[in-house]
Formats: C-alpha cells, structure tokens, sequence
C-alpha cells in the first residue's frame, strides 16, 4: 500500500507542546509589561475598569462598613456615657471643694479685718501660650505669646494644672520669656507641706530638681509634697512644687535631697502666669534693724 499523500487524522495531529506555549504566553505578558510601563497605553483601560467595578466595591464594602459603624457607634455612645457620668461627680466634687473654698475664704477675711490685719496679696492671672522653646541649647527657656502689654512682669512665677513651671526672667511688649524650673540657674524658695520646714530648690538641666542646704537631720522624707514658701516676696505661697524622690543623709553636714516636679514642664502648652496686685512692704534697711 503506497503512502503517498497520506496526511495524518486530525485527532491524532499534535501542536505545540505545552512547555512551548507557556513560553509563548509569557513572553507575550512580558512584552504588554513592559510596553505598558513603557507607553502607559493600558492606562485608560485600567482606569476605565476602575470606574466601572467601583459601584460593584462600594456595594461589597457596605456590610462591612455598617458593622463596623454601629459597633464605633455604641463603643463610643457607652464612653461618652461614662466619660458624663465621671464629669458629673467631678462637678459635684468641685462644687463642694469651691464653696468650702469661699467659706474659708469669707471667714479669714473676717480674721483679719477683726484683728485690723491687711490681705497679704492679691493674686491676678495671665493665661497664656507656649511658642516654642528659646533658641539656647544650654538653657531651659520657654517663651510665651504674652507680654508687657497684656500685665506681665520680670518675676512672676508660671504655673500649669498641676503645679510651678518656671519664672518669667525677661519680658517684651507681646512675649516674654520663662526660665523653666529645671534650669540649672533656677532657684526657688520651698517648704515641706507636711511639717514646714524650708529650704531651696534648684534645678539641674537633666529635668530633675535637688533641694540643697538642708541639715542632715532634718525631718525630710521621701514623698513629701513641696510647696512655695513664698519668703522671697515673689512666688505666691502654697502653690505645688515638686514631690520627694530620694533622701540621702549619709553626709555629715547636709542631705542630698532629689525631687520630682509636678508640673508638666516639657509639655505643658497652655500656661498661666500668676501675679501680684498688691506687694508686701519692703525689708527694713540695716540701720533701722538696730
């Protein structure tokens, strides 16, 4: 039998083998990357798809998105409710310490007008604005967005919610300038709240504070709350300082006393600077002691 112009069934003939058209196929997704990275030509199909598929990922998403809205609702409902019921006590405790305050307040004015004796001082407040910190990279220095011109004085001191933050040491017509508590050329006149015995804070630059030239034996303990003494006739007397961290008494003649200040001094942002409307008279001169 001659074979001659014999052609092979079509369900026996083979193509390509599969090797040879993965090949293909990806030099063909090699050659459309890099034409599209080249050319940006499938740009608008992609963005055309965009528009096309994003009704159809927003209806996906909407599930999801009220789940996680209504448990955001009610978390935030019970927070708030909570948050309004914690204020309402505070409010209630803070009335009561307010009108306590004025009681006590209406009856040592009526001390001292029975015992013919003038109010001590008479306290104003300026609010103020942290700027920024003073260009001096050896000082501890704020300056503030009140001056002359709003009341402030070279003295004053600057205290926050909680506690001193510094003294303002120079004034312009609408900033001034605050040396914070923990520069190390700060000082300021302190007493032990719990048994008032006096002495000096000092701040070290590191933002900690050390009362120094206290006694040995004085009765100092860690954890006492200091407060201004108010005998250098500038800091009003009383207000919260710094707490007692640590107590060493192994010198002989004074202990090493480190302190904490209260006051949020590196972050503080909203400040208030108490000052005087009325000064305390004069020390009497030497020849008029005698």
């Amino acid at each position: 039998m001659s074979l001659v112009g014999h052609k092979t069934p079509p369900i026996f003939k083979r193509g390509l083998t599969p090797v040879t058209r993965l090949s293909v196929f990806v030099a063909i997704c090699l050659v459309l990357l890099v034409a599209d990275l080249r050319f940006r030509y499938l740009e608008v199909v992609r963005n055309a798809l965009s528009v096309v598929t994003y009704p159809l990922q927003m209806a996906a998403a909407k599930p999801a998105d009220f789940v996680r809205n209504a448990s955001r609702y009610f978390a935030t409902l019970v927070e708030v409710q909570l948050e309004n019921a914690e204020l309402r006590r505070d409010h209630l405790t803070t009335g009561e310490r307010l009108l306590r305050f004025e009681l006590l307040e209406k009856e040592n004015a009526e001390l001292r007008g029975l015992l013919g004796m003038s109010q001590r001082v008479a306290v104003k407040s300026v609010a103020a604005d942290i700027l920024y910190n003073a260009p001096d990279p050896f000082a501890r220095k704020v300056i503030l967005d009140r001056g002359a011109q709003q009341g402030v004085e070279p003295g004053l001191a600057v205290i926050d919610a909680k506690g001193v933050v510094g003294q303002v040491t120079r004034v312009h017509p609408v900033q001034s300038e605050v040396t914070l508590l923990t520069d190390r050329n700060q000082a300021i006149p302190v007493s032990v709240l719990r048994n008032g015995v006096r002495g000096v804070l000092f701040g070290t630059g590191r933002g900690r504070l050390e009362m120094r030239f206290v006694l040995a034996d004085a009765d100092i303990r860690e954890g006492d709350r200091l407060v201004t003494s108010g005998l250098d006739g500038i800091f009003v007397p009383g207000l919260p300082v710094a707490d007692v961290t640590m107590v060493d008494r192994s010198s002989d003649a004074f202990a090493r006393i480190d302190c904490e200040p209260l006051a949020d001094i590196d972050t503080s942002v909203q400040v208030l600077v108490i000052g005087r409307t009325a000064y305390p008279p004069p020390p009497p001169a030497p020849d008029q002691e005698r």
